[in-house]
């Protein structure tokens, strides 16, 4: 059941889960069990305090404070002699009494008045002693009351431990429930670190095989949950190999048988007679013989070529030099020498060569540019060319599509090129755009995760 709020408090909401929530599994899974251990802590303390513990130091403070009454009551009988009445308290009732004057109080000038200690205490003095204005003190070391009444006759000193009215079991029990409430933490964070640890693997897995990397060191582990959830992803991970596999080598052997007649049809063309017009022909089939062989150039590459660390800067700048050689006006910039990512460099190479040689082709002047980022890197090639038209841009990524205006087959091309970057740049994890160049014609923006 879903409860439904006005939109702007459904924005609140949004915001403070977005502002204040933690982001990862692990820390709000963490947040899940932590909040409520603080919380039951706090109530089991406060409950403690409230109920047993307070119970208890005001019922000790009671009986200290009747037993301080009986001996200052026997100590103002005529008939009794103070020494016996010393005696009595000491012996009978673990008191130390005496009488003082004014001006030994001086030393309890310096001492402590610890309220959560002598808070009761002292509750119950001034009910017993209303007007002999009681005062309650803790010495240095902590251990040890002195007690002072202000009788009409005397000022009376009683010392005692402070055992009598304060039981330590309060910070036992807060150590003995913060100690085990940590060793629950750290077990629940070791657990929860190898479920997590396994969803991250999992993602990691996934990841790499949208880059075209084959983790083969992945194995399924954690819960299981977490296990099916990865069995059914190597499960489909090898459908899709195998289909891709079956496909490309049906569309590789298509290609190759397709040639054999391809070369039939061109030496039957030559040894024709004059009088037909061989020419159209002999371009329709060199036409196909061109798309055929990088076709098949591109599974060749495809399949063969593995994963390495690839610095881009020097990839772009090996490419760059080349294009230089061959009158190509390129004016290069980067941010970092040292940009290195896991990627097939020979792909790689091919489909960043075709942005640039598009732009060579159509455009007299050419800007690339390398951005780098946390999570990825950003090629940008942009032209003064005559540019694509935004309603066609999504069209040129199409396999064998080719603008007639701009393109034609006295250039070369035979529509391949836009798909196999766009391929490869997929393969690699990442993305190809195309926008409006600020030369004036078309700007490519590649950005692959790093």
């Amino acid at each position: 059941m879903h409860l439904r709020l006005s939109p702007k408090i459904e924005a609140k909401l949004s915001y403070l889960r977005l502002k204040f929530l933690p982001r990862t599994l692990f820390f709000r899974t963490m947040l899940l069990i932590f909040v409520p251990l603080i919380v039951v802590q706090i109530v089991s303390v406060v409950v403690f305090f409230d109920g047993s513990w307070s119970r208890m130091g005001r019922k000790l403070s009671e009986n200290l404070a009747a037993e301080i009454a009986i001996i200052i009551d026997m100590a103002e009988q005529k008939d009794i002699e103070w020494e016996r009445v010393q005696k009595t308290a000491a012996n009978v009732l673990g008191l130390s009494a005496n009488k003082i004057s004014a001006t030994d109080k001086a030393k309890y000038l310096n001492l402590k008045n610890n309220k959560m200690v002598l808070g009761f205490l002292e509750t119950e003095l001034r009910k017993n002693f209303p007007s002999a204005n009681p005062e309650v003190f803790l010495s240095a070391d902590g251990d040890t009351l002195s007690i002072l009444i202000h009788s009409e006759k005397a000022i009376y000193e009683f010392t005692c431990p402070k055992k009598r009215i304060f039981s330590s079991s309060i910070f036992m029990f807060v150590v003995w429930m913060a100690g085990t409430s940590v060793l629950l933490f750290l077990v629940a964070v070791l657990f929860l670190r190898i479920q997590v640890r396994a969803i991250s693997d999992l993602a990691k897995a996934a990841e790499d095989f949208g880059k075209g990397v084959d983790n083969k060191r992945f194995k399924p582990y954690g819960s299981s949950e977490v296990r099916k959830a990865a069995i059914a992803f190597i499960r489909m991970k090898e459908r899709i190999q195998r289909q891709i596999s079956e496909r490309t080598q049906m569309l590789a052997g298509i290609s190759h048988d397709l040639r054999t007649p391809l070369t039939r049809m061109k030496l039957q063309i030559s040894m024709m007679k004059e009088e037909y017009d061989k020419k159209d022909l002999l371009v329709d089939v060199d036409e196909m013989e061109k798309m055929l062989n990088g076709y098949l150039a591109f599974v060749r590459g495809e399949a063969t070529e593995e994963y390495s660390d690839v610095n881009i800067n020097l990839l772009l700048d090996d490419m760059v030099d080349k294009f230089r050689l061959a009158n190509a006006k390129i004016n290069y910039t980067y941010q970092h020498s040292d940009v290195v990512i896991v990627a097939r460099e020979q792909s790689l190479r091919r489909a960043v060569g075709n942005i640039i040689s598009n732009a060579a082709k159509y455009g007299k002047n050419i800007a690339i540019s390398l951005n780098y980022f946390d999570k990825n890197i950003e090629i940008i090639v942009e032209d003064d060319g005559p540019g694509i038209p935004k309603d066609k841009r999504d069209d040129v990524f199409k396999a064998f599509y080719r603008l007639e205006k701009s393109r034609n087959k006295e250039t070369g091309g035979v529509g391949l090129g836009l798909s196999i970057t766009k391929d490869v740049i997929t393969s690699h994890g990442g993305t190809i755009k195309l926008d409006d160049s600020s030369l004036g014609g078309l700007k490519v923006v590649i950005n692959i995760p790093r």
